[in-house]
Parts: C-alpha cells; sequence; structure tokens
C-alpha cells in the first residue's frame, strides 16, 4: 500500500536549516531518505515553496474566490510530503522518526489508485 507522509512545518521552520545546525537536520533527513530508497520503499518526494506564495481558491456567494496564502489562522503549514510503499505501522514508524515532526507534524494517508477500489 502506499501512504503520504505530510509533513507540516512553522512558517518559521525554514529558518532551521541554515548553519551548522541545518546540515546535521539535512543529514538526518537524508539518513532515512537514503533507507527508504535502499529498501525500495520510496516513491516520491517533493518540498514545497513557502506558503506565503500559495493561492487559496473558495466559494463564497456561489463563486469562486481567490485569496493569498493559506488558512489565515493556520499555525502549521504543508512544507513537503513523502510517498513510501509499505504497510502502514512501517509508515507511521518513518513519520515518528522524521526531524521535523517536533515542528509542526506529520499526517500519514494512504494513497488511493483505481477510484479508490484498494480501501
Amino acid at each position: 500500500m502506499k501512504y503520504m507522509l505530510l509533513i507540516y512545518d512553522a512558517p518559521d521552520t525554514r529558518e532551521l536549516f541554515h548553519g551548522e545546525d541545518g546540515r546535521a537536520l539535512m543529514a538526518r533527513i537524508d539518513a532515512i531518505m537514503g533507507e527508504i530508497r535502499a529498501s525500495g520503499e520510496y516513491v516520491g518526494t517533493q518540498g514545497l515553496a513557502d506558503a506565503a506564495t500559495a493561492k487559496t481558491i473558495r466559494l463564497r456567494d456561489g463563486q469562486p474566490v481567490v485569496t493569498d496564502g493559506p488558512f489565515a489562522e493556520a499555525k502549521e503549514q504543508l512544507g513537503g510530503y513523502v510517498i513510501v510503499d509499505c504497510e502502514l505501522e512501517r509508515a507511521v514508524a518513518l513519520a515518528q522518526r522524521w526531524p521535523l515532526v517536533s515542528t509542526g507534524g506529520i499526517e500519514v494517508r494512504p494513497v488511493m489508485f483505481d477510484g479508490g477500489a484498494e480501501m
């Protein structure tokens, strides 16, 4: 089964990647990514641009309205994702080890294909 690890973080989390601490943080992330690549569980990953660059579309009075950014009241933002092909317990274990789990959280969700037939 494929799972998407949705990585949420605080708006200032990206500052953690600067300097010596940032190199250590990236080394921890690289170690997990190397592990899932070596095991064949890796499907894909991508970081997302800062939430300030986002556009959100919602219906207001029956019409789609475009606003800047994500939900204004959100303290966390979606910063990226990793897709793995493994058992749920393994996906949860990987999420628990992710170095940035302390800055926002990680949501583990099944990825549906073929109209959700595997759910």
